[in-house]
């Protein structure tokens, strides 16, 4: 309330105020103060670099950022650039405000004393639930990211949804690991928390998570498959290194045979695993990407419920989830109860586009027509994923329907996005990106690259190939400064070979995948 004060006496009603910064008090404080009643929130991904910052202030219309040191060199430089409409400077860690740059401490102090002079702009600003009130970048960049417009009702329909399904009270602790600039961890490990009660611990890094579940005495918390699988990986290692694998198998057929009479002992059994998880764990919430099922499995079956879910951006996000009385392995659970969900031109196994209509979706993309266009089909937007739905309601997603690169840590590649920046380097004709599976179930961003000998010999005076191959790996290495780390081409391989394209000169990805792998 009184931050929200202050932002008004700043002039920022009604306004656009983007939001940057690790996973902290200060950030779910500005989110909350812009949105019940100041403007509209701007959440930018904290992994960006400077041109991508630069380039989503100017398309957003911000008028104020609220960041932390991090940053402080950054929006200092673009600042005095005059980007797009920033005026303000708000930084989360300042005791006071210093040269023009204003201090959250003060600006709640400020509006703390307006509130009791009387000021109730902020208490009693009227608030249209249908209205924009969030807009979010998807993870493409620049020109190719489209900027995603939620309100208060699209926002609260899915709290509501989710609290139809999930679990957590006044009682429970959830670790914040995830990006909260992302929309499931802002409404599924921020939001939903605190609609129901819940504390919110912020977790210290990737490499405190063991810790912090302890210290925190943390029950739930949300991520992603790498950092679930990963876990899984170590609890198993742990217990092999203590010579205890065949205790743990005998264990798992006493428990499942228990459960088969409606006895759940899992926690009991394995206690000692629980323990090494902190012994308060009860619910771990896994979206983005499908986790592995033999791991959704392994948690199941050591008395850890794991809960997965699906959504979008679009979708504020989540649209379905698996619960323990609505549960299917290898599901993504059923369709949420305020939206529809229909399977567009389903093939003879039933697959098609995941399409969906309901309260939570999107308003739209800001200021994009064409997009919108294409986004929506008689009413549904056309989620661009695949999946089936079996005769008892649960969802299963198949794949993606582009050429989308995911993940295991749920960010997505866009290969076109990654061509065009290759494609400028002098004397690289075409080139095609692609996920080169790893052995542990992720991808590893990889370009194939074509180049023309002419101009290499012409510009750089090289003709043999290893030295081309050295340029251009050096080359890539100057585009990934320019993106962030989950980004990076990781593998190269050359040639002077056109690429295997249709007659209007599309690549035909999956012949060239062939080739290649």
């Amino acid at each position: 309330m009184h931050f929200g004060t202050a932002f008004i006496k700043l002039g920022l009603k009604g306004k656009r105020i983007a939001l940057i910064g690790e996973n902290r008090y200060e950030w779910g404080l500005s989110y909350l103060a812009i949105v019940c009643g100041t403007g509209v929130v701007v959440p930018l991904d904290k992994s960006l670099p400077e041109n991508e910052i630069k380039s989503l202030i100017e398309r957003s219309g911000a008028e104020a950022i609220c960041y932390s040191q991090k940053y402080d060199e950054i929006l200092d430089r673009l600042k005095k650039e005059g980007v797009g409409k920033l005026k303000h400077l708000i930084s989360m860690d300042l005791e006071e405000h210093q040269d023009g740059i204003y201090s959250i401490k003060q600006l709640v102090e400020r509006g703390k004393k307006l509130i009791s002079e009387g000021d109730r702009s902020f208490l009693d600003a009227e608030i249209n639930p249908e209205e924009m009130s969030i807009m979010l970048f998807t993870s493409g960049t620049t020109a190719a990211s489209k900027a995603v417009a939620l309100s208060h009702k699209n926002i609260c329909t899915n709290i509501v949804d989710i609290a139809s399904v999930l679990d957590v009270n006044k009682d429970d602790t959830m670790l914040s690991f995830l990006p909260m600039h992302h929309v499931f961890e802002c409404t599924t490990g921020f939001l939903y928390p605190l609609y129901r009660g819940t504390t919110v611990a912020f977790c210290e890094g990737i490499r405190h998570i063991a810790q912090n579940l302890k210290d925190y005495k943390v029950s739930a918390m949300v991520s992603v498959p790498v950092l679930f699988e990963n876990m899984y990986k170590k609890l198993l290692k742990g217990v092999e290194k203590q010579g205890k694998l065949e205790k743990l198998e005998k264990g798992r057929k006493i428990s499942n045979m228990l459960r088969k009479m409606h006895i759940d002992a899992r926690r009991k059994i394995f206690k000692e695993i629980h323990e090494v998880l902190g012994g308060n764990i009860r619910l771990f919430i896994n979206g983005a990407a499908a986790l592995d099922r033999e791991v959704e499995r392994g948690y199941n079956e050591l008395g850890f419920r794991i809960a997965q879910g699906y959504g979008l951006t679009e979708t504020s996000p989540v649209i379905a989830a698996a619960t323990d009385d609505h549960y299917r392995e290898g599901s993504v659970g059923q369709i949420f109860p305020s939206l529809e969900v229909r399977i567009a031109n389903p093939n003879e196994e039933g697959i098609g586009e995941i399409q969906v209509k309901g309260p939570s979706v999107m308003l739209g993309y800001c200021d994009n027509e064409e997009a919108n266009k294409k986004a929506f089909l008689d009413g549904y937007f056309r989620t661009g994923d695949l999946g089936y739905i079996d005769e008892d309601g649960y969802l299963f997603i198949a794949g993606r329907e582009k050429n989308v690169i995911v993940l295991k840590n749920g960010k997505n590649i866009y290969p076109e996005e990654l061509e065009n920046l290759v494609n400028r380097i002098e004397g690289v004709e075409e080139s095609m990106a692609y996920g080169k599976p790893e052995s542990d179930g992720d991808s590893k961003i990889c370009m194939k690259v074509v180049y023309n000998p002419e101009i290499m010999q012409e510009m750089y005076k090289l003709q043999a190939e290893d030295e081309i191959y050295n340029l251009i790996h050096d080359k890539i290495k100057e585009v990934n400064k320019t993106m962030p780390a989950y980004k990076y081409i990781r593998e190269i391989m050359i040639t002077t070979e056109p690429l295997i394209k249709t007659t209007t000169a599309k690549i035909k990805r999956h012949e060239e995948l062939a080739k290649i792998l």
